[in-house]
């Protein structure tokens, strides 16, 4: 059992990149789905998928950018943690320089980038950034 599991969530995927693995799974929970999705729509993987396992436990299973193909490997980042949680306001959350790098915050209306998040002046907890 691990204490922060988006910590967990990002570490497998930053291994599963550097070790050019094209899936990676790990246990399910509602937060590492949100975080996905947004990696999704993001393009920052192809594509996840829950799946049942013995009963009611549930795994997810990543699928990743091909490195071949791409030659670009996304950083990620732990901001918030368990121990020190860092909450903005909306005009606090940085913009990207270079259109790749985005910022996941926790609002009051769910998890969403840090450009949506300005442009609905929402401030809230700073999970991660990627780039």
């Amino acid at each position: 059992m691990t204490i922060d599991s988006i910590a967990d969530l990002l570490t497998r995927l930053r291994n599963a990149y550097m070790g050019m693995l094209t899936s990676v799974s790990f246990p399910h929970s509602k937060m590492k789905e949100e975080v996905l999705r947004i990696l999704k729509k993001n393009k920052y993987i192809v594509d996840y998928k829950v799946e049942e396992k013995d009963g009611n436990k549930k795994d997810i299973v990543v699928e990743l950018n091909n490195l071949r193909v791409t030659k670009y490997v996304p950083t990620f980042t732990r901001i918030s943690k368990p121990g020190q949680r860092i909450y903005v306001k909306s005009r606090e959350i940085r913009k990207s320089r270079n259109g790749k790098w985005i910022y996941i915050v926790s609002t009051p209306k769910g998890l969403m980038t840090g450009y949506e998040a300005r442009s609905l002046n929402l401030g809230g907890e700073l999970i991660c950034e990627v780039f």
